[in-house]
């Protein structure tokens, strides 16, 4: 049995309303009754929390990808300093204008191979799992002999 429900609607929703049962070729009532039914149906308040969760553990994956792709970047260079300060030797002060020049070059080509990279679409991160994967314990033990 239907019974009938008289409501005043700002206009703005009621353009909208009508809009959509034009485009769908439903009556106004139809897509009123769809609507209220959606609002009142327990389901919906949890298909609401069902995508937020999917939305959140979706963040929470990036999240922790990108802390561990932070550790990663700070313990290459950790590891790079430290092996650099152990084998590079103090040098005199005249030979210092020499290696500021051979180091901007260095340099220089540092960044050229960097751009490409970048341009290519490449990165070292993506590389690492692949390098490390076979035996984790071993390159554990590569680093603490720098």
């Amino acid at each position: 049995m239907r019974e009938r429900l008289s409501l005043t609607l700002p206009s703005d929703l009621l353009v909208r309303l009508n809009d959509l049962a034009d485009r769908r070729r439903l009556s106004r009532s139809a897509v009123a009754e769809a609507a209220i039914a959606s609002f009142l149906s327990p389901d919906a308040q949890d298909m609401r929390e069902a995508a937020f969760t999917r939305r959140l553990d979706r963040l929470s994956r990036q999240t922790a990808r990108l802390e561990r792709d932070m550790r990663l970047t700070a313990d290459t260079l950790a590891l790079f300093i430290r092996h650099w300060l152990t084998v590079t030797p103090q040098l005199p002060p005249e030979e210092n204008a020499a290696a500021h020049t051979r180091g901007l070059k260095r340099f220089d080509g540092f960044v050229q191979t960097l751009g490409m990279r970048l341009q290519q679409g490449s990165s070292f991160l993506s590389e690492i799992p692949d390098d490390i994967a076979p035996s984790a314990a071993d390159g554990q033990d590569a680093g603490r002999s720098l």
